[in-house]
């Protein structure tokens, strides 16, 4: 069974409030956009896994596709199976492809195996795997709070706009995000702001991340600037970086920036 894992842009991202845990409570919107790996699950006589296109960084106990299966194997008698995957989402970029891949990997072994698990039950295996990871269950537009993990459905469509995504292939470390920023609780929620116009969004729908990462990493902010340059309606970093997304109203708008970002190979897409 071969599927397309999809990334995500964060819409906004503030920082709530730092936990007893030590994880901080946030507020994001995620949004999916098609810039897709390719995943591939095929039953075997030997469990594997094989990567192609970008490399990754694996844990011990294997990468997130890895330990997708293993998570479900525990409750269910899982045959082997040969994992494929073609990696072409940017790693370190704040799109979500790791977990996207393995919210993938998830479903693939529920419709493969017959698992007839319902979307909550796989939305709470994903959780286990990385908060993020429940969005591409059902991918559709979200508000994000808690750690990530507490998902509400909002009514946001982008499919009027063009998309353009630029990865300026630098990995920026989340841990190391998180303590450049200060958490504050006192914001205008980022659902009241997305239902705004798209034209009001640059001065108020903020990336707590941004400021701080675009001073560690000036060319990410001279990719904002540029797309702004260049007429976009809104632009800003993903996530906690490093890539940089912006919104045209027409295709002719983004098409004009694909010859200048092609010093960035294999890292910029224009999405409809």
């Amino acid at each position: 069974m071969l599927v397309f894992p999809n990334a995500k842009i964060n819409l906004g991202l503030h920082i709530c409030r730092r936990r007893s845990d030590g994880f901080h409570d946030i507020e994001t919107i995620f949004y999916p956009i098609p810039w897709r790996d390719a995943l591939e699950i095929v039953p075997s006589a030997k469990q594997s896994f094989r990567l192609y296109g970008n490399e990754i960084a694996t844990e011990q106990n294997g990468n997130l596709c890895e330990r997708a299966y293993h998570l479900l194997a525990k409750d269910f008698e899982l045959p082997p199976v040969e994992i494929h995957l073609l990696k072409k989402i940017p790693i370190g970029a704040g799109l979500g492809g790791g977990s996207a891949d393995a919210a993938f990997t998830l479903k693939i072994l529920n419709e493969l195996f017959s698992l007839q698990l319902s979307p909550e039950k796989l939305m709470a295996y994903a959780a286990t795997l990385g908060s993020d990871c429940s969005f591409f269950i059902e991918n559709k537009a979200t508000l994000a709070t808690g750690r990530g993990e507490i998902f509400t459905p909002i009514n946001l469509s982008l499919k009027d706009w063009q998309i353009f995504v630029v990865y300026p292939n630098v990995i920026v470390n989340t841990a190391w995000a998180y303590r450049q920023v200060s958490a504050s609780e006192l914001r205008v929620s980022l659902q009241e702001i997305s239902a705004l116009p798209i034209e009001k969004w640059q001065n108020i729908l903020k990336n707590d991340f941004e400021a701080a990462i675009c001073q560690h990493f000036p060319l990410i902010q001279n990719i904002i600037d540029d797309l702004y340059a260049h007429h976009a309606t809104y632009a800003a970093m993903s996530g906690s970086g490093s890539a940089v997304f912006a919104l045209f109203e027409n295709k002719q708008q983004a098409e004009k920036l694909q010859k200048k970002y092609a010093k960035f190979p294999n890292i910029w897409e224009i999405l409809a």
